[in-house]
């Protein structure tokens, strides 16, 4: 189950501070992690689950992905359609 606490959120960051993140949950003792972008970022966190998953945390696995679109108000009150991704990491 998805909850605030086991999220790591992509934006502009450098990806290695993302993949600690991630690294920080698991070794905290969770068992899931949620990995999630919108837009451009999308394959950034692609790149920090696979980072996490080959180097850091090797019995990690893609448990499942989920796509969708979010619907975003700009500053100049115009909504736009994000594409956002989820992708779930379990440990075990």
């Amino acid at each position: 189950m998805a909850t605030e606490d086991n999220r790591v959120y992509i934006g502009k960051k450098p990806m290695m501070e993302y993949v600690l993140a991630v690294v920080t949950h698991f070794e905290s003792g969770l068992d899931e992690v949620v990995v999630k972008a919108r837009g451009k970022n999308i394959s950034r966190a692609v790149d920090v689950a696979e980072v996490v998953r080959n180097r850091f945390v090797p019995d990690a696995k893609v448990r499942s992905v989920q796509i969708g679109t979010e619907k975003l108000t700009g500053d100049d009150g115009k909504t736009a359609n994000v594409s956002s991704i989820e992708i779930f990491l379990t440990k075990g």
